[in-house]
């Protein structure tokens, strides 16, 4: 009996723990951006701060949003200029409060960037409610982002379930037209996503995307998205597109490792950047040479 009650008493201190870890520690480290390993100038540059000083705000969503949070380069309430805008999706049980660093950094390089409380972003849903936010916010003369924000210039992107919304939103959603461009970090795989019933349809994508995966770890490498699975998806996408692994990352660890190129990709596709697009175009991108990735795949103009 006393074995039993001290079985019991340890799982429930694991259990507690875990829910510790998953209501309170961040899934990003706060300083990741100073902490993640680099392979080349421009995956240095773009891992590091921006030149914005950023501000955020919270508005109220529905039902399946709840809250929004919108980080912003603090000079938008002064400077009459459009800004290009990054949506986020949330991963299962990762909502923004865990990876408040990730839209800080990519706000301080002159993006407005969006999340929401949505813990089913695999269906696309939220994802469609927070464009017509934007479009909202941009026509409402009440708002901070008054003419502010560029529907010209929307991307997307998003970690595990969040990378497959990406792919839903993108593919089969009322407003997979307004994004120009995507990144897809370590989406679940077709068939998973299928049986979850996040339905996405990857020959219907027709914007430029990257995607990225880890290459350590059962979850990631077997259960997520296996190698031979991301093939088949990358090859089914008839858009522009590139394809990499990062050596010895977990399917956390994606979340937030690959960020130098993942700001460099936004950088190129939002905001023409040409130095950001020599990692990824070019007679030798960046990417090629870098030690820190494998299995890459490139098919840009």
């Amino acid at each position: 009996m006393k074995k039993l009650l001290k079985i019991i008493g340890i799982a429930i201190v694991l259990f507690i723990a875990l829910l510790v870890i998953i209501l309170f520690i961040p899934m990003t480290p706060n300083n990741y951006t100073k902490e993640v390993k680099t392979g080349g100038d421009i995956e240095i540059k773009y891992l590091s701060m921006g030149d914005y000083k950023v501000r955020k705000v919270k508005k109220d969503g529905s039902e399946i949003t709840k809250k929004y949070y919108i980080y912003y380069p603090e000079e938008l309430s002064n400077i009459n200029k459009k800004y290009p805008v990054v949506v986020i999706l949330n991963g299962t049980g990762v909502l923004p409060k865990k990876y408040k660093a990730l839209f800080k950094h990519l706000a301080s390089w002159g993006f407005v960037v969006i999340g929401n409380d949505d813990g089913s972003t695999g269906f696309g849903k939220s994802a469609d409610e927070t464009i017509y936010l934007i479009i909202s916010e941009n026509s409402n003369s009440n708002s901070i982002f008054y003419g502010k924000l560029d529907l010209d210039n929307i991307g997307i992107t998003g970690h595990s379930q969040g990378g497959a919304g990406v792919l839903t939103a993108t593919s089969i959603m009322e407003y997979k037209d307004k994004y120009k461009t995507a990144v897809a970090l370590s989406p679940t795989h077709e068939e998973i996503s299928h049986q979850f019933g996040w339905k996405y349809d990857l020959i219907k994508i027709n914007i430029p995307i990257l995607m990225i995966a880890g290459t350590n770890g059962y979850f990631e490498t077997q259960y997520i998205i296996p190698i031979e699975k991301m093939i088949e998806m990358y090859n089914k996408i008839p858009s522009s597109k590139v394809m990499l692994r990062r050596i010895g990352a977990e399917h956390v660890q994606m979340l937030y490792s690959a960020d130098g190129y993942v700001t460099a990709w936004f950088m190129w596709q939002l905001q023409g950047d040409e130095e950001a697009g020599k990692a990824f175009i070019g007679d030798n991108p960046e990417i090629r040479n870098n030690k820190l990735y494998q299995d890459i795949q490139l098919s840009v103009e």
